[in-house]
């Protein structure tokens, strides 16, 4: 069965107020009505607008929302892609974030239709939560990523706070899944990749890891 933030994320009325409305307050609960992961969103959405000559992937990007700042620094032959399963999503982030080193393609996260070793920098961004078998999308995202190049995940974290009683039910019924602590970080350390960072914000974690220089994922 289709989950309903599924199911709201394939309508097109509501990918009109994504952004301006239920993100900021989505956000906001992931720090439990604090500011820490709003803090960490600007803080990553400089850090993506930093200059260079890169490919950057977004996995499951939504509407858009952070191309205008991985496209703002890019030189060279540098570009932003977003790859989404919703045809309301990308309709909605072609007509908003219209530029040069942006587009916008339409496809399945479990089979990333690009070559390995493609993107510099891959991301997903509070979504990841809401992908059925979500795990061998961190595959495929290591998968496309340059040697040396880097994986950004927000998504959520099961901390003592979420696992109070009626916690689970409530994000089972939205379809939201949380994710054990360790779990993200024990994936990616288990495709062999190095230097992974781990913050917890409330009950949303955001994950950093590279990828080797010299040696294959397997």
């Amino acid at each position: 069965m289709t989950s309903f933030a599924l199911r709201m994320m394939q309508n097109p009325a509501f990918s009109q107020i994504y952004e301006a409305l239920w993100r900021p307050v989505f956000t906001r609960g992931f720090s439990l009505g604090g500011s820490a992961t709003a803090d960490y969103d600007g803080a990553l959405r400089a850090y993506l607008a930093r200059p260079g000559d890169r490919q950057v992937l977004d996995v499951a990007c939504g509407p858009g929302n952070y191309s205008a700042d991985a496209a703002h620094g890019l030189t060279g032959a540098g570009r932003y892609t977003g790859i989404d399963f919703s045809a309301a999503m990308l309709a909605r982030a072609g007509t908003d974030n219209r530029a040069d080193r942006v587009s916008f393609v339409r496809g399945d996260a479990h089979r990333l239709p690009f070559p390995d070793d493609s993107f510099h920098t891959v991301l997903c961004l509070a979504a990841l939560y809401l992908i059925p078998d979500p795990l061998p999308v961190l595959d495929e995202m290591v998968r496309v990523c340059a040697p040396g190049g880097e994986m950004i995940v927000f998504t959520s974290a099961q901390t003592s706070v979420a696992a109070m009683p009626g916690a689970r039910t409530l994000a089972e019924l939205s379809g939201l899944r949380l994710f054990g602590v360790d779990e993200i970080v024990d994936r990616f350390a288990d495709l062999r990749t190095e230097h992974i960072e781990q913050s917890i914000t409330g009950v949303g974690q955001y994950v950093h890891a590279r990828k080797p220089r010299s040696s294959q994922h397997h």
